[in-house]
Parts: structure tokens; C-alpha cells; sequence
């Protein structure tokens, strides 16, 4: 058995961006009933965004 790490939680900062309606509700509608918090869906769809980032 391996040793157990307690894990790390990541430095955040607090910004304000503004979404507009239909996008909150279309990421609401996705994440309905799902283990997945507004902000880990946002925050994982922009890593996503930046990793297939054309230069």
C-alpha cells in the first residue's frame, strides 16, 4: 500500500467576470445533478480552452 499525501489545494484568487444569462444557464443545465460545483466547471473548461489554444 502507498503512503497516503494529503493533498494540496491550489492558490486562488477571487475575480468578478460577468457571463451572460444564457451561458450561466446552459453551464447550470450541465452540471444539474452532477458532483460539480459553477466554478470547478468554469475553471476546467477554460484549462481546456488554453491547452487546445492555437498560436
Amino acid at each position: 500500500m502507498e503512503n497516503f499525501r494529503i493533498p494540496s489545494i491550489p492558490q486562488t484568487t477571487n475575480k468578478t467576470i460577468r457571463f451572460p444569462n444564457d451561458v450561466i444557464d446552459s453551464v447550470e443545465k450541465a452540471i444539474e445533478g452532477k458532483d460539480c460545483t459553477f466554478s470547478a466547471f468554469v475553471i476546467a473548461a477554460v484549462k481546456n480552452a488554453l491547452e487546445n489554444l492555437e498560436d
